[in-house]
């Protein structure tokens, strides 16, 4: 594991969202996987994202990888509101300051009106979705206390699965092609380092939700409409 993380950094980031301590020992992947109970084919599912290999070959995830996957996808929204959106708006902020009459105005106008709608995205993920799942897993795993009778399906999550990262790649442009330069090389670049690493996590969160998490979950929805199986 330690491997890992010195040939990608951005592994620290993998453990986090898992809640896997960054202190590895000398523990194999399987071994720190097992620790912090995370099956080992779901890790490196993650891994390979994170390693920006193709996502078109999926290794064997099952549905007992969902409370996993889930915690990943919670942490990682916790990860975008409390570290990355305001590290993001501190440099628009600062660039702003010093070039109060450049049109950097409208980045931060430009960032606010983002994170409004990523809010409301994730909201709909944090309260709809993600309990959605879990108790829909509860009922297959035979662990749920009660009946779900609930009626949404994730169906209507792929319809409503919006692409997040197209403005951001907006606010790249602007700052790479067309906002003028005055003092703010230093903190321009710090701004864009944490934009490129934004949308890449972003892309990494996408890619599980659209080809891990709903796939699995319509299995279960499956199971559930024709009351078979169980895990």
């Amino acid at each position: 594991m330690a491997d890992l993380l010195f040939h990608n950094p951005y592994f620290m980031i993998l453990l986090e969202h898992l809640e896997m301590s960054l202190v590895v020992q000398e523990r194999t992947v399987e071994q720190h996987c097992q620790a912090h109970a995370v099956s080992t084919s779901l890790f490196l599912n993650f891994a390979r994202l994170f390693n920006g290999e193709p996502s078109d070959e999926i290794f064997l995830v099952q549905q007992s990888d969902i409370p996993a996957i889930v915690k990943y996808l919670k942490r990682s929204h916790q990860y975008y509101i409390e570290e990355k959106y305001p590290d993001i708006q501190a440099d628009i902020k600062e660039i702003h300051r010093l070039n109060p009459e450049s049109g950097t105005a409208m980045l931060e106008d430009f960032f606010q009106e983002y994170i409004r709608e990523v809010k409301v995205h994730l909201d709909y993920e944090n309260e709809v979705v993600f309990p959605h799942t879990l108790n829909l897993y509860a009922v297959i795993s035979g662990t749920a206390t009660e009946i779900y009778e609930g009626t949404y399906s994730v169906t209507d999550y792929r319809e409503h699965h919006s692409d997040i990262e197209e403005k951001l790649t907006d606010l790249k442009n602007l700052l790479i092609k067309y906002l003028p330069i005055k003092n703010d090389q230093v903190r321009r670049r710090t701004l864009l380092f944490n934009l490129f690493e934004l949308e890449f996590d972003l892309a990494i969160h996408s890619n599980i939700e659209e080809n891990i998490l709903i796939p699995l979950v319509e299995e279960m929805e499956k199971l559930r409409n024709t009351g078979h199986g169980k895990l």
